[in-house]
């Protein structure tokens, strides 16, 4: 039987997703394209994530595509109006045309004898089987496990008779007013769920092993809301976009390269919203510089108001053991709780754990090297979208599908079948992929790809870097080799 068959595949109908399918259709308007997205919805993590108070971290004038303003009164925004901007998105530009719902891509074989890949996808619902083929593989599926993420094993969990639940698997009928909670967790997560829990709960405690650098920031963008009565609608977005992508850029600079000045100006702020009788350096005063880690943003200061009204309270422990009633911690304190939330982190998946062979032998990521950020050593025809850590996920992807796009056509102008990074230095040391000391990539070492010491093997995490990289640079370099 002939396989159905289209010049390019994208997997995942996220962020990335949609914005790979705009790219294709207004850059490459005369190749095919299909995406295959494991859910029944579109909208990646915004529609996975159903917990009180999902939130961007990000402004939306970054987050949101470049070629389709985001027109919100806020910046910083909630989870189901980003949804609802995610959709309209895919109607608008007839994207959601393309997407074939429920199919979970399981393997990928490249042949070079043909030059194209065969998939395999399984539906959710019926175990039915799908193959396909295509010219040229993009995965836009992001980084982590959309299973189920990561909980450490705590002492005595069985014991305890409350509810836990990670919020990546929050459901309708969890009930939490009136009631105890205990968040066990201090990243992005966790900062956003405890204010929203505390409008209802009776008393919400942040219980963190260590603290995070915590960052207030108003949820609407005063200098936006200017420029959009000084100039016209999209003048005006992209005034906003790059003013937020200077200033993060600038601020992540800042925070490498002088350190104790960015924690001084974090610090204070901190000091200024929680008064001069909270202990700060105990509770929000992390071990390590910012920027090590992601920083935490809490919209219009949020969390800090709760501390203030002590409708939450911040504890910075250990947790000894679960018992029947809560936890017991090792300073010999325990927190009774009604509800325990596990805000304890993500599993990192690589390309969604999908099975890649080329020529019949297996692929194994961690021992590639990343070109430009989106390739892979010595596989064909074959890309991933993978956003900034420092900035918005968005600004990167966009590069990304465009830098698809551009190569297309390129190969489409030489007549070339395929293209395919070759890592010629032997010599190339290999880096850690991201360079954060957070604790799901520290975990997920062993199974991630590598960077180089220098380009197009080095990850700058540069937008301005990154746009001459991807849109200005030659296609044909020292590294990509194309066969026609």
């Amino acid at each position: 039987m002939k396989l159905e068959h289209v010049d390019v595949l994208v997997v995942g109908a996220g962020i990335s997703g949609i914005g790979a399918g705009y790219h294709l259709q207004t850059r490459c308007p005369g190749r095919s394209y299909a995406i295959l997205e494991a859910r029944d919805s579109i909208g990646g993590t915004w529609d996975l994530f159903r917990y009180p108070g999902i939130r961007s971290d990000s402004d939306m004038y970054t987050l949101g595509y470049a070629f389709r303003p985001w027109t919100g009164e806020k910046s910083i925004a909630d989870g189901p109006s980003i949804l609802a901007y995610l959709h309209e998105t895919a109607r608008v530009y007839g994207i959601e045309r393309k997407i074939r719902f429920g199919w979970k891509l399981k393997r990928a074989a490249w042949s070079s004898a043909t030059s194209t890949w065969t998939v395999e996808a399984e539906h959710a619902g019926s175990g039915d089987t799908l193959r396909m083929g295509c010219n040229f593989l993009f995965m836009c599926t992001g980084y982590y496990n959309y299973a189920e993420g990561y909980t450490p094993q705590f002492e005595g969990i069985e014991r305890y008779a409350g509810r836990v639940v990670h919020p990546q698997k929050w459901s309708a009928d969890i009930d939490y007013a009136g009631k105890r909670v205990v968040v066990i967790g201090s990243g992005a997560t966790a900062v956003t769920l405890v204010p929203e829990l505390a409008k209802r709960a009776a008393q919400v405690t942040m219980l963190q092993r260590s603290p995070t650098y915590v960052v207030a920031r108003p949820s609407a963008d005063p200098v936006a809301a200017k420029l959009r009565r000084w100039l016209p609608a999209r003048l005006a977005h992209g005034a906003t976009r790059w003013k937020n992508v200077l200033l993060g850029m600038y601020f992540f600079n800042l925070c490498r390269r002088k350190p104790a000045r960015a924690k001084a100006l974090i610090l204070g702020g901190v000091k200024m919203a929680l008064g001069p009788d909270y202990d700060v350096a105990t509770h929000f005063t992390p071990k390590y510089n910012p920027w090590e880690q992601r920083l935490c943003l809490v919209p219009d200061g949020d969390l800090f108001k709760a501390i203030r009204e002590q409708r939450v309270s911040v504890v910075t422990d250990q947790i000894e053991r679960f018992t029947e009633t809560g936890i017991r911690l090792r300073s010999g304190a325990e927190l009774a709780a009604d509800l325990v939330v596990t805000a304890t982190g993500l599993k990192l998946q690589v390309l969604s754990d999908v099975e890649l062979t080329l020529d019949g032998a297996r692929v194994d990521p961690a021992k590639t090297f990343t070109y430009k950020g989106m390739m892979y050593s010595g596989v064909p025809n074959f890309a991933s979208s993978f956003g900034y850590t420092n900035a918005s996920w968005t600004l990167k992807s966009d590069l990304t599908c465009a830098y698809v796009c551009r190569l297309l056509n390129h190969m489409a102008k030489t007549g070339a079948r395929a293209c395919v990074p070759r890592l010629r230095d032997a010599h190339m040391q290999a880096e850690p992929w991201v360079d954060f000391s957070s604790g799901y990539f520290q975990r997920a070492q062993a199974i991630l790809p590598r960077q180089g010491t220098k380009k197009p093997w080095k990850l700058h995490q540069n937008y301005l870097r990154d746009i001459f990289a991807m849109r200005y640079a030659p296609l044909e370099d020292e590294a990509m080799e194309f066969s026609r």
